[in-house]
């Protein structure tokens, strides 16, 4: 429940549209953890949970078989809601997973006098089948895709509920077998991902399209209230006996003696957490400084400001006083999409027309100027790479292609003059984006590179829309040219971001490029079955090779990611792997 000075607060900052009042009579809960996102979430169906704001949720409300140690780094798969990890086959193509027996659903009237069940082996198959019937409208079906036996033959012979997936079963009660197609080295980790988040059939059934609003879960929090600015969840009371221990988050005392105090405590470990959704990254800064919120992440073009030094992310010694910081790179990057479904700039059938189109998006690359969007989006605070294998992962190659991002304005106007490309026959370009303030800069920005290189500026369009959720619509309906976007990886391999160009997976799946290559796809289907070795390496840098090649997408930039948070909350944030799991472990000392 939200005071109402603390909702006067926030309101003053116009960073609400209102504040529920729905408080019944309900005891005020003494620990309440505060987080802002920069966006709002667009569903609470896990099988839509495509973005950082709804994973976030999704892993609150919902369980997974597995998860990400809070404080390993690098990161460590561990068991969530299965007792173990799992048996694996000699040949690497059988899991056999068993569940923790007396976990249950929330109360809800989809169930029998509207009392939660126990979730059950049956209950997983469900959530991952679900995935690929087509009125699902999922857009986590890549992970399993071409990989389950039997799946994609489900989906093709009508989605019936009714027949059985040869690859995906429920031995008994509480053992879930799960046959790949081929070894899988890091199929565990599919089954950490909000996608892979276990639902009742009965609530999907009933609820339909209001089941994105209404979860039923079994997660540690239950959610109270929900709306286009704010989450609010409260501790689930009937969640499993588990208490939190920092080695077995892969933490020592050491490293961590703010969290000494919460040892043994029962997860979760707030009563209540609170996310508000604040696009506007001055008014999320003034949200923390106001203490209407208790932790953000630090909006890079503040940095000037909050920082001491840039090159070692310290904050000023001011707000270090009331604030703790921790700084990593981002576990992804900043990439601009070509929609290569549009033939103004994609495909075109006829071949002359289709590689003057393979020329200009290549000119558009060589416009764009990297060190600038870094310089003035990031305060030269992010590594600046080609590709789209960013640096957080061990495949990265620091030497690919230079020439990709290097800004070549002669060599652009070259390009398209080779072509015959001129101002008069240019296509006109929509650039999409979620509207806000930074959002609206870098297109001006990047409109102002495309001048420099003799594109006309009116021939250069923004679209902005109100929600994420409006602008992903868009973007699957094939009505934006420039995709701008921030890949936010789902787990710490090159195959995350090698899929967001994998044919199979377009619109609305993760390729809105829209990519389609035959030696590409290929060539992806072997590299993800394999361990890491030489041979996966010489893989995954052609694939790379051929994305750049291609120009089918404008890269990269990998940001430094600032967690601040005040020292009454202890937690250690993140938005990479952890990111979701963590808020289970965030905890703030009470008011003195």
């Amino acid at each position: 429940m939200l005071q109402k000075s603390r909702c006067l607060a926030i309101l003053s900052l116009v960073l609400l549209w209102g504040c529920n009042s729905d408080t019944g009579t309900e005891a005020t809960p003494e620990v309440v953890f505060r987080h802002a996102l920069d966006n709002a979430s667009t569903g609470l169906d896990p099988a839509q949970a495509a973005t950082v704001t709804s994973k976030f949720l999704v892993l609150n409300l919902y369980d997974t078989l597995y998860r990400y140690k809070y404080l390993a780094r690098p990161y460590e798969i561990m068991p969530n809601l299965a007792e173990s990890m799992p048996k694996i086959s000699a040949d690497g193509l059988t899991y056999s997973i068993n569940i923790k027996p007396g976990t249950y659903f929330n109360d809800d009237p989809a169930f029998p006098d509207g009392k939660g069940r126990e979730v059950v082996a049956e209950d997983f198959v469900y959530s991952i089948i679900r995935q690929f019937d087509p009125q699902t409208l999922a857009n986590g079906a890549w992970l399993w895709a071409d990989q389950i036996s039997g799946l994609n033959e489900w989906k093709q012979q009508g989605s019936d509920y009714s027949q059985a997936v040869a690859g995906l079963t429920a031995s008994d009660r509480y053992t879930i077998k799960i046959t790949l197609k081929q070894s899988n080295p890091f199929f565990i980790h599919t089954l950490a991902q909000g996608f892979a988040a276990i639902v009742p059939k009965e609530a999907v059934q009933k609820w339909g399209k209001e089941f994105a609003s209404r979860p039923v879960g079994s997660g540690p929090f239950k959610l109270k209230s929900f709306n286009s600015s704010e989450a609010i969840l409260v501790r689930n009371q009937n969640f499993r006996k588990e208490s939190f221990s920092i080695n077995s988050e892969g933490g020592n005392l050491e490293d961590h003696p703010e969290l000494h105090s919460l040892e043994g405590q029962q997860i979760p470990l707030a009563d209540q957490v609170e996310i508000y959704f604040i696009a506007d990254e001055s008014a999320r800064w003034n949200a923390l400084q106001s203490d209407a919120v208790d932790s953000i992440t630090a909006p890079p073009t503040l940095f000037p400001s909050i920082l001491s030094a840039t090159k070692g992310v310290k904050l000023t010694p001011e707000l270090a006083e009331k604030y703790n910081l921790l700084a990593s790179r981002e576990a992804g990057f900043v990439h601009l999409d070509f929609n290569l479904d549009l033939p103004e700039i994609g495909y075109h059938p006829d071949p002359v027309k289709n590689q003057a189109n393979k020329a200009l998006r290549c000119a558009l690359r060589k416009a764009y100027d990297w060190d600038a969007r870094n310089a003035v989006f990031s305060t030269n605070t992010g590594i600046v790479f080609a590709g789209v294998v960013p640096p957080v992962v061990a495949e990265f190659d620091p030497d690919f292609a230079p020439e990709s991002i290097l800004r070549d304005v002669s060599g652009a106007q070259k390009l398209l003059q080779q072509h015959g490309w001129s101002a008069e026959n240019l296509p006109i370009l929509t650039y999409g984006f979620t509207s806000s303030v930074t959002e609206r800069q870098m297109f001006e920005q990047f409109r102002g590179f495309l001048v420099d290189i003799g594109y006309p500026a009116e021939k250069i369009h923004a679209r902005s829309f109100a929600t994420f959720g409006d602008f992903m619509r868009a973007v699957s309906e094939n009505s934006i040219h420039i995709i701008p976007s921030g890949w936010e990886m789902d787990y710490p391999d090159a195959s995350d971001t090698l899929q967001l160009f994998y044919g199979p997976n377009r619109t609305p799946g993760a390729n809105r490029a829209n990519f389609n290559d035959h030696e590409y796809d290929q060539l992806f289907q072997q590299a993800r079955h394999l361990l890491p070795s030489p041979q996966r390496q010489e893989m995954i840098s052609r694939l790379n090779q051929i994305v750049t090649d291609a120009c089918v997408s404008i890269s990269g930039l990998a940001r430094t990611r600032a967690f601040i948070w005040n020292k009454r909350a202890r937690v250690v944030p993140d938005r990479a792997f952890t990111g979701g799991y963590f808020l289970r472990f965030a905890s703030v000392d009470k008011a003195p």
